[in-house]
């Protein structure tokens, strides 16, 4: 009395409403300033080169490092590596430290 029944295809388009996707919300994106861009604004505007109206922050504007000084190329950490790399130079330091003292 059980026989399986093979739906309609109109019928599943209806039920279906699980496979039907939404549109994605429209959302006005800022645009993110470069280094560069950032770097213009801060000599460029003598709003950033104060805080709040009231500490003067043009002594440190001329010491701060520029970006090429900054970057760094990217290196792959291995934890075997460095754990011996610290433990190593954590040792040698104690054994400086064990050597000073009898000294």
């Amino acid at each position: 009395a059980d026989i399986p029944v093979i739906p309609d295809l109109e019928d599943v388009q209806e039920e279906d409403l699980a496979m039907q996707v939404a549109a994605p919300p429209s959302v006005q994106v800022n645009r993110v300033l470069t280094y560069h861009d950032l770097d213009k604004d801060l000599m460029k505007y003598a709003a950033f080169q104060t805080l709040d109206g009231e500490v003067d922050l043009k002594l440190l504007t001329k010491v701060l490092a520029p970006e090429q000084e900054l970057r760094e190329d990217d290196v792959s950490w291995d934890w075997d590596h460095l754990f011996t790399e610290v433990s190593s130079e954590l040792v040698t330091e104690w054994d400086l430290g064990q050597s000073e003292r009898e000294d």
